[in-house]
């Protein structure tokens, strides 16, 4: 069935909706130092330089929601290739190893050669990603098609295991930068300012128009591997494009986030069956929800133990593990 403009119109309007209250709500609720609704308004337009609430807002709470917004979206994106690539509704950076690949490299850079700084570390997570869904792929048969899906999943579990022992070791012997690390493998937007936002949106914003503009080979995808080679689909081409998006979506996130996980998967299902399987239309309603859902856990997340912070990664964990839970039962059943 053929979605309808004006209900798919309709499903963008309210996520963007939600997108909107989460992130004004963002910028003055759960504050140590009070903040009204109208510091917000002159902290976004013209923050005087006497008033520290309006300066808050502009200085800490606006480049943070504009990390979490983005954020989402990526992963949101990562996800719905992820899936495109590999036929598999299961598939996403936090299942399939990258996530922990990512979060591995970004150990190793943060612990051993702090002096990168955030690109450095960006471009670890993503040689690290790279890494890890590269054996994912092999293992699970993933590049030579048809690969099967329980195969694939159980390579991404050991894969991630495999890529956490090694963070855990890197963090036991560098104490030092332990807690850094930590609080990054936690999954925050606590340290979000503007310099890590003017390093990671020109990234971000490539990745995601690029993922765009694969969506209609996506569409291919889903009529068979042979079928989408008569069609003039080069699968080791368009599963390397898409593996490279994936890695740039992925790592400049966890560069810019820490690892948070599940949104890649959660967030793509909702979207599918909102508006069917057109990745044309599915892929930026997954971004709206992503990031509506991505800014709406880092609010709650400072709400939650107020004043202490709740870091977004748990909060989204604690939504998506019930859900992978389902998604795996249902397919077994």
């Amino acid at each position: 069935m053929k979605l309808s403009p004006l209900i798919y119109t309709a499903y963008c309007l309210l996520f963007f909706a939600l997108l909107l209250l989460g992130f004004w709500t963002s910028l003055f609720t759960w504050s140590s130092f009070p903040i009204s609704a109208m510091d917000a308004i002159q902290g976004l337009l013209s923050p005087s330089e006497d008033a520290i609430a309006q300066h808050i807002v502009h200085d800490i709470r606006l480049p943070r929601a504009l990390l979490a917004a983005t954020v989402g979206a990526c992963f949101a994106a990562a996800g719905v290739v992820m899936q495109g690539l590999t036929q598999n509704p299961l598939a996403s950076p936090a299942v399939l190893g990258v996530n922990a690949g990512a979060a591995l490299g970004m150990a190793a850079v943060s612990t051993i050669t702090p002096w990168f700084g955030l690109l450095g570390i960006s471009m670890a997570a993503m040689i690290g990603g790279g890494f890890a869904w590269t054996l994912v792929m092999i293992l699970g048969s993933a590049w030579r098609g048809g690969s099967d899906t329980g195969r694939l999943v159980l390579a991404g579990v050991a894969i991630s295991a495999l890529c956490a022992a090694f963070t855990k070791a890197l963090v036991i012997m560098e104490e030092d930068q332990a807690s850094a690390v930590l609080s990054w493998l936690a999954g925050s937007f606590a340290n979000g300012n503007w310099e890590t936002w003017s390093l990671f949106w020109p990234v971000a914003l490539f990745a995601l128009i690029g993922s765009q503009l694969l969506t209609p080979t996506l569409n291919l995808l889903q009529l068979g591997d042979d079928n989408a080679q008569n069609l003039g689909i080069s699968l080791i081409w368009t599963k390397l494009a898409g593996s490279v998006l994936v890695l740039i979506l992925v790592g400049s996130a966890i560069g810019a986030s820490g690892s948070i996980g599940f949104v890649g998967l959660l967030v793509p299902h909702m979207a599918r069956i909102l508006c069917g399987q057109d990745h044309r239309y599915f892929l930026p309603l997954s971004m709206l929800m992503g990031s509506a859902l991505v800014v709406l856990a880092d609010t709650l997340s400072r709400g939650i133990i107020f004043p202490l912070e709740t870091p977004a990664g748990a909060i989204l964990a604690l939504i998506g593990a019930p859900f992978f839970i389902y998604l795996v039962k249902k397919r077994a059943s």
